[in-house]
């Protein structure tokens, strides 16, 4: 969780900006803290006496924070009350839709899931029946966490987000559900619908919980069915003109027998690094592998209903040991071209490994490929395995949710909570 954020000094503010400053510090502090008194929270802001007290008075009458308990002191009275975050002052719902597939998280104002559903799509399915799926599954999900409806909803999709429409598209292999799917959520929830690539909010995921935790700069590289990119440079994530930031499944590299084209990147690092390929070369090297259908370029599927094959042969690997040594060297190889082509550009010192694939290499893959790169590259990068693997995506849509929902109640209490930067 990210920690709260001070103003910076010699800033003067008007009375009212003061109060809005105050007021999301406290809350950024009980959030990043857990519940504290109107001592401590005096202590940890440095405001005075009255200024807490009021602040909490505000705070407590916006809905936003409640007494939860007591510190413990000999002295009872207000000060040793425990002030906390009002979690079920608002419910958020992250989407992570894959091809086969769309699971459910719903959670409250902290961002601690409290339901969670996965729904199976069928390759026959319409895209009617599999909206109509998808919906039922998050009303499921709504039911099971308490929630009447959702505050804000973000969606992780594959494929090109438009940043000046927010709009899904620019790729043929998204299914034409996932665009039915958003459209239906917009129409039919009062709710604002966030829309992002999958593989950015992968990143968010591993930035603020996983293998990225502390860097302001670093790529997200994931490896799942297909493959693509996630670049975050000095703390932001960075979508580019069209949304097509990260598509590295399009990157020209040697070793492929053609060139990627804009309707497709076979030929491309994808040829080297999605699911098929992976599977193809563990086969190369006698290890049991069956190349997995259609791989998209960029498709990030649930562990439960979409795993690659290549997530399979890749753990078997690992666990073999010397048996695996020569797959793994020469996997090791062509993501490091990949690797060593966005270093050369981007110059982000660290480096991880994410999706199902990157995660069942863990630090074997990751030192593996350090070394190749170190060969390819004079830029020192960190190589390491992410930390929550396929998962990633759906968390970082809920911490998009959480985001956006705080930015709203927390700007919205009393005379004011300002905006998190």
């Amino acid at each position: 969780m990210d920690a709260p954020r001070t103003v910076a000094a010699g800033r003067t503010a008007s009375p009212t900006t003061a109060r809005l400053i105050n007021d999301r510090l406290a809350l950024q502090l009980l959030q990043y803290e857990g519940a504290l008194t109107a001592g401590q929270l005096k202590t940890l802001t440095g405001l005075s006496r009255p200024t807490v007290a009021d602040l909490v008075e505000r705070l407590q009458e916006a809905g936003l924070i409640a007494v939860v308990g007591e510190s413990g002191a000999q002295r009872r009275g207000p000060n040793a009350r425990l002030y906390g975050i009002v979690a079920d002052r608002a419910h958020l719902v992250g989407l992570d839709l894959r091809t086969h597939s769309v699971t459910v998280a719903v959670a409250d104002l902290l961002g601690e899931v409290r339901a969670e559903h996965t729904v199976p799509i069928g390759p026959d399915d319409t895209p009617d029946a599999a909206v109509a799926a998808a919906l039922a599954g998050l009303d499921k999900a709504l039911a099971a966490a308490g929630a009447p409806h959702p505050h804000t909803i973000a969606v992780g999709a594959p494929g090109l987000v438009d940043p000046a429409t927010g709009r899904l598209g620019g790729t043929d292999w998204i299914p034409s559900w996932h665009v039915a799917l958003v459209g239906e959520l917009r129409a039919r929830r009062p709710a604002p619908v966030l829309l992002e690539n999958e593989v950015n909010l992968a990143a968010i995921a591993e930035q603020r919980d996983g293998a990225a935790r502390g860097h302001d700069t670093f790529v997200l590289l994931w490896l799942g069915h297909g493959t693509g990119a996630a670049v975050v440079l000095d703390g932001t994530l960075r979508r580019g003109a069209s949304g097509g930031t990260g598509e590295i499944g399009f990157l020209p590299v040697p070793g492929t027998a053609a060139l990627p084209s804009a309707s497709g990147c076979d030929g491309g690092f994808h040829s080297l690094a999605g699911s098929a390929a992976i599977c193809a070369l563990a086969a190369q090297h006698g290890l049991p592998a069956e190349a997995g259908a259609g791989s998209p370029a960029v498709d990030a599927p649930s562990p439960d209903t979409d795993a690659p094959p290549a997530e399979a042969v890749v753990r078997a690997a690992v666990a073999a040991g010397d048996a695996g040594a020569a797959f793994l060297d020469a996997l090791a190889a062509r993501i490091a071209l990949g690797v060593a082509a966005v270093c050369a550009v981007l110059d982000p010192g660290c480096v991880v490994l994410g999706g199902e694939t990157g995660s069942a290499g863990g630090e074997e893959l990751a030192d593996r490929i350090a070394g190749q790169l170190a060969r390819l590259s004079p830029l020192r990068t960190d190589v390491r395995a992410g930390a929550l693997g396929g998962r990633a995506v759906l968390r970082g849509a809920v911490l998009a949710a959480r985001d956006a929902a705080q930015n709203e109640l927390f700007g919205a209490a009393g005379p004011g909570v300002a905006p998190r930067p």
